[in-house]
C-alpha cells in the first residue's frame, strides 16, 4: 500500500470516546456454504452466482469500494457516518482498520444490518511484521533464505489475523535498481531471481496451506508493474521499461507470487509504454489474466484511479472509472469513484455491466475463499487471541533469528570483529545507538517503540558489570552539528574498543522518502572518521533502508556491518553478530555504488561493444571513479573464510528439448570458526541473438560449515534458466555455449562451461 505511512501506529482499538459503541457480535446463523467447500470451485461459483443475482448495481458497486481506515476519522460523528455506509451496502472492504473489538463491531453491522449480510474484508498494511516488527524487507532479503522469510510472514499473519486483518498489501516485488528510491526498503533488491523467490515465500507465508483458515492473510503483490524503475529514483514517478526489460526483469517476481498462489495484486503508480497501470488493459486483462490465468482481486493504489486524470488520460472522476474496470481494476483504494461516478455511466450504457459484474465477482470469490460467508467472525471472535497471539516470546525469537541472518559483514580488516567478551572498556558512539525506531524501520504495523530492543540496551544486558559503557551520541542523525563530537573522540580514546551506529532515520526511506545522496546523511562520515583517527578499533554498524555509499571509510574504519532496520529484537542481534555468537551470513541483495553517479548499477548488466577495460580510455567508464561497484550484488563476509572449488556440470552437451543440467560445487570451511555461506551460482549465455546479462544468478544456497569441513553443493538448471526472449520477443533456448559461474558474490571466478546443440 502507499501513502501517508504514520510515525504512530494506526489505533488497534477505537478511543475511549467510541468505546461505548463496542459490543460483542450477535449470534449468527451462515447463510454461505459448508466449511468445506471454501475451497471448492463449483461450490464458490454457485454461491457466488446466486449472491450476484439479488445484488443492485448500487450494492454491487459497494463491493469495489475500499474507504480509507476508519482509525482516521474517529468519532462518534464518523463512525455514524461510516455504519450507515455499511448498512446501505456502500462499502466492500476497508483500509488500515484493524482490531479484533473494532473489526467484529462494523462486521456484525455489516452480516446482521445491511440487506444481503456480505461479510468486510479488512485491509492492513502487515508489511515486515504486525506487532512483532521483523527486519525491513530488503534486510529479510539479505538472508538469502526464503524459508526464513516466509516463516516471518506467517508470524506476521498469525498476529494480523487475531487484531481482525484479512488481507495484507504485501510483499512487494518490485525490483529496483536505484537506491535513490525510497521504497527499495520495502523490496528484495536488484534481482529478479532473488525477488521471485522471496516474493512466493512471503505469499506461502501469509496465506498459510489452507485460506480459510483464521490465521491466513490475503496476500497482495505490488506493484504491478515497474514500480521500481522510477525515473531519478523519485517515487510516483513515470517509468520507461523497454518491452524486454520488462519481461525479464520486472514481471518474473508477480509471476512467482501468481505461481505461489497469490490472491490479490495491487496496481502500480507509474505508467509502462504511456499507458498508466491503472489503466493498463494489456498487461492486466491480457497478460496477467489472460496468458497467466490468474483469478484473483486486484487493487487500486491510495487514490490510484483518481489519479489517471492527473496523468492526462482521463479528463474527469468517470473517465477515470470507466479506464479502471476495464483494465480490470477491482476495488478503488479511497477514490470513491466506482461508488459515486459509476451508476450513472453504467446507467448510460458508457459501462458494460459485464464489467461490473466481472470485478464483484472477483471481491466476492476473495471472501468466500477466505471462509467468511461460512463465519464473518472467524477473525475477530476471541478477543483473548488477539492478547495471546501477540508479541510472544516465540516470535520475538523468529524476529531474533532472522534479523540475525540479515546482517551483511562488509569489512572486518585485521579481524576487528567479533569483539572480545573480555574489554575492559567500550565507547558506544552515534545517534541511533539508542533510537527504537532505527529497530522498527517503515512501516512498522502496530508496532510499538517500547517493544524494540535498541543496541545500547542488548549491550547494557549482554555486558553486565564486566565492561565498562562509554556512551556518546556524537552528532545528530542529518544536521551539521559536530559540537559533540569532542565527547565522542574523548569517549574512544578511553576504550579498548569503538561501536558506532551511524544511518538514516526511518523516515528518510520507503514512501515518498527519496534522496540524491547516498552518503550517510549530516556530519555522520566525519563522525566516523575522527573516532577512527584515534586509532582504536572501530566497527561500524549501520541502520539504514538503502545502499549507502561509505567509501570514504574504507581503509580508515577496520569493521562495517550493514544490520539495515533490524526489527524488534535488533539490537540482541546486533550483539549476537558483534561478540561472535552468531557469525554473520547475510549477503547484499543489491549492489552497492561508490557513489549516487554510478546509478544505476547493477550486476546483471549487458556488456557494451566496448565493455570497460583499464588500459584503454576509450572504453566504458569514469574518470573519476573506477566504474566498479564500493561493494558487488552478493558480497558478505563471515568470521571463517570459505574456499570455492571448480564447479562441475554434469553433461558437456545438452540436446536441444533436453535441458536438465547439475552443477556441483565443494566449498571448504578454510578458518578456525564455524561458518555458513551463501553460494551463489550465475549463468552467462555466451553468444546469443539478443545480447545477454554478463552474468545471471540462478541459483543459491545456504551451507553451514563447521572449520575444515567440505561439502557438495549441487545446483540444477532447467529451460527457464537456459531461455531468452529474442528478437520477436518468444521464449526460446537457443543453441550455443553457456558459461557457469559459482563462489561467494556475483565476481565469482570460478567457472565451467557446456553446450547446447540443435538435434
Amino acid at each position: 500500500m502507499t501513502r501517508h505511512a504514520p510515525r504512530v501506529p494506526l489505533l488497534p482499538c477505537l478511543s475511549v470516546a467510541l468505546a461505548t459503541l463496542l459490543a460483542a457480535p450477535a449470534a449468527w446463523a451462515a447463510p454461505g456454504p459448508a466449511r468445506s467447500s471454501a475451497g471448492d470451485a463449483t461450490a464458490e461459483r454457485a454461491f457466488v452466482d446466486a449472491l450476484m443475482a439479488k445484488m443492485t448495481l448500487a450494492e454491487k458497486l459497494g463491493q469495489l469500494n475500499q474507504p480509507p481506515a476508519v482509525g482516521n476519522n474517529t468519532g462518534p460523528a464518523a463512525m455514524t457516518g461510516s455504519e450507515d455506509q455499511v448498512r446501505r451496502g456502500e462499502i466492500g472492504s476497508w483500509l488500515g482498520t484493524n482490531g479484533a473489538e473494532l473489526t467484529c463491531r462494523l462486521q456484525r453491522i455489516a452480516v446482521e444490518e445491511s440487506r444481503l449480510g456480505i461479510p468486510l474484508l479488512y485491509a492492513y498494511d502487515v508489511i515486515h511484521g504486525m506487532r512483532t516488527v521483523f527486519p525491513v524487507p530488503l534486510g529479510e532479503a539479505s538472508s538469502f533464505d526464503p524459508d526464513e522469510a516466509r516463516n516471518a510472514a506467517r508470524v506476521a499473519a498469525v498476529e494480523a489475523t487475531a487484531h481482525g486483518v484479512h488481507w495484507t498489501y504485501a510483499p512487494m516485488a518490485d525490483i529496483s535498481r536505484d537506491p535513490r528510491w525510497g521504497r527499495v526498503v520495502e523490496g528484495a533488491g536488484e534481482d529478479p531471481f532473488l525477488g521471485s523467490a522471496f516474493a512466493a515465500a512471503r505469499v506461502q507465508g501469509f496465506q498459510g496451506e489452507d485460506l480459510a483458515a483464521p490465521d491466513t492473510l490475503l496476500a497482495t503483490a505490488k506493484h504491478f508493474v515497474g514500480y521500481g524503475a522510477a525515473e531519478g529514483g523519485r517515487d510516483y514517478n513515470i517509468a520507461e521499461i523497454p518491452e524486454r526489460t520488462l519481461h525479464e526483469v520486472y514481471l518474473p517476481p508477480f509471476k512467482a507470487a501468481v505461481d505461489a498462489g497469490a490472491q490479490s495484486i495491487m496496481a502500480a503508480f507509474n505508467e509502462v509504454a504511456g499507458v498508466p497501470m491503472h489503466a493498463h488493459k494489456p498487461l492486466i486483462q491480457d497478460l496477467l489474466r489472460g496468458q497467466w490465468g490468474w483469478d484473483g482481486l486486484l487493487v487500486s493504489d491510495y487514490t490510484g484511479v483518481l489519479e489517471l486524470v492527473e496523468h492526462g488520460v482521463a479528463a474527469d472522476r468517470e473517465a477515470a472509472g470507466r479506464l479502471g474496470l476495464a483494465a480490470g481494476v477491482d476495488v478503488d483504494m479511497v477514490s470513491n469513484i466506482y461508488l459515486e461516478d459509476m451508476p450513472a455511466a453504467v446507467a448510460a450504457g458508457r459501462v458494460p455491466m459485464a464489467e461490473v459484474d466481472a470485478s464483484v465477482r472477483r471481491v466476492l470469490n476473495a471472501k468466500f475463499r477466505l471462509g467468511l460467508f461460512e463465519d464473518p467472525y472467524r477473525y475477530c471472535k476471541d478477543p483473548a487471541r488477539q492478547a495471546a497471539m501477540t508479541l510472544t516470546p516465540e516470535h520475538r525469537a523468529a524476529a531474533r533469528r532472522m534479523a540475525q541472518k540479515s546482517m551483511v559483514l562488509l569489512e572486518n580488516e585485521g579481524d576487528v570483529l567479533p569483539l572480545s567478551k573480555s574489554l575492559g572498556t567500550l565507547a558506544v558512539i552515534g545517534p541511533l545507538a539508542d533510537e527504537p525506531w532505527a529497530m522498527l524501520g517503515n512501516w512498522v504495523g502496530i508496532g510499538r517503540p517500547e517493544d524494540a530492543v535498541t543496541p545500547l540496551d542488548a549491550l547494557r544486558a549482554s555486558v553486565g558489570d564486566r565492561t565498562k559503557l562509554l556512551v556518546a551520541r556524537g552528532a545528530a542523525i542529518n544536521d551539521e552539528d559536530t559540537s559533540g563530537f569532542d565527547d565522542a573522540v574523548r569517549a574512544a580514546r578511553r576504550a579498548d574498543a569503538v561501536v558506532m551506529f551511524l544511518g538514516e532515520h526511518p523516515e528518510m526511506s520507503a514512501e515518498a522518502n527519496n534522496r540524491t545522496s547516498l552518503d550517510l546523511p549530516g556530519v555522520q562520515e566525519q563522525l566516523a572518521l575522527a573516532v577512527a583517527a584515534t586509532g582504536k578499533p572501530v566497527v561500524v554498524v549501520l541502520l539504514n533502508g538503502r545502499p549507502l555509499s561509505t567509501g570514504a571509510l574504507q581503509g580508515k574504519v577496520p569493521a562495517v556491518l550493514e544490520a539495515w532496520f533490524p526489527g524488534v529484537e535488533g539490537g540482541n542481534a546486533i550483539v549476537d553478530v558483534l561478540f561472535g555468537d552468531v557469525a554473520p551470513s547475510g549477503k547484499l541483495p543489491v549492489t552497492v555504488p561508490r557513489n549516487v553517479g554510478q546509478v544505476p548499477i547493477y550486476h546483471a548488466h549487458r556488456n557494451t561493444g566496448r565493455p570497460p577495460a583499464k588500459d584503454n580510455k576509450y572504453t566504458s567508464k569514469y574518470i573519476d571513479v573506477p566504474w566498479t561497484p564500493l561493494y558487488p550484488f552478493g558480497h558478505g563476509l563471515s568470521y571463517t573464510t570459505f574456499r570455492h572449488g571448480a564447479p562441475r556440470v554434469a553433461s558437456a552437451t545438452l540436446a536441444a528439448g533436453d535441458y536438465a543440467q547439475e552443477v556441483s560445487v565443494e566449498v571448504t570451511n578454510t578458518g578456525s570458526r564455524a561458518g555458513t555461506e551463501v553460494v551463489q551460482l550465475y549463468l552467462r549465455d555466451d553468444t546469443a541473438s539478443v545480447t545477454r546479462p554478463v552474468r545471471e544468478l540462478r541459483g543459491f544456497q545456504r551451507v553451514e560449515l563447521q572449520p575444515g569441513e567440505s561439502k557438495t553443493v549441487r545446483f540444477t538448471l532447467g529451460e527457464d534458466d537456459l531461455a531468452l526472449y529474442d528478437a520477436q520477443m518468444r521464449r526460446v533456448v537457443e543453441p550455443g555455449t553457456f558459461t557457469v559461474f559459482t563462489g561467494g558474490d556475483s565476481l565469482a571466478a570460478q567457472s565451467a562451461t557446456f553446450e547446447v546443440v540443435a538435434r
